[in-house]
């Protein structure tokens, strides 16, 4: 039952997800020239498209998530009296190990089956989260390079290539976030009938021997179509 709630809170039926944060140092020129450092991945998570994509995704796909919460509670009520009976049955002398093994077994069964079931009720939600990091995934190098440009950087360096800092006077962070922020403002929340990752496209091309072609989609740029 543990490793079931544990499926549910990975799979995001957690509602109130702590949420990355980002160094809000004001980008200075770097104490060495044409050197800074930045965590992309937390720029991303701090992007206004990404932060009001969420927001809205616990209103777009509240259904889901909602039927995710209930099913799960099935699941580990369904659950609860076989474990429980599994604990006592272990612990009484002379437990019979063969028919533990059969308890173990229908209960793995049951927690596998539940965490399928429940990937599958929110498969909506982690559509609509690919879709959006598509989105900004596409405006970040944009961003890099605008930033890096105007603070006449050469080199950027990711946090985990540095041992260690003494300030913030080589953090990137806030000014590529500021131009990501220009390139998309806001994302798209909802995919297109028929999308796919960019993964999915790029290995089914592959075995098909041809390049990945673009789905359509809406500009960046445009209103998130979730509430």
């Amino acid at each position: 039952m543990k490793m079931l709630l544990q499926s549910v809170a990975a799979a995001g039926l957690m509602l109130a997800a702590a949420q990355p944060v980002i160094a809000q140092a004001q980008a200075v020129a770097p104490q060495v020239a044409g050197l800074a450092v930045a965590d992309l991945d937390g720029v991303v998570a701090g992007s206004n498209a990404f932060r009001t994509a969420q927001q809205q995704r616990q209103t777009t796909y509240k259904a889901q998530y909602d039927q995710a919460q209930t099913r799960s509670q099935q699941i580990n009520a369904q659950l609860q009296p076989l474990v429980e009976k599994f604990n006592r049955d272990r612990a009484a002398p002379g437990a019979n190990q063969t028919a533990l093994q059969q308890q173990a077994a229908q209960i793995q069964q049951i927690q596998n089956s539940g965490q399928q079931e429940l990937r599958q009720i929110l498969q909506p939600v982690a559509m609509s989260e690919a879709y959006v990091q598509e989105q900004i995934a596409e405006k970040l190098d944009q961003a890099v390079k605008n930033a890096m440009g105007k603070n006449k950087v050469s080199l950027l360096l990711s946090p985990q290539a540095v041992l260690a800092m003494n300030n913030n006077a080589y953090n990137l962070n806030q000014a590529i976030l500021t131009e990501l922020n220009t390139l998309i403002p806001s994302a798209t929340l909802v995919p297109p009938a028929g999308w796919e990752p960019r993964e999915v496209r790029e290995a089914r091309a592959q075995q098909q021997g041809q390049a990945p072609v673009a789905p359509p989609s809406k500009p960046a740029g445009s209103q998130p179509s979730g509430r």
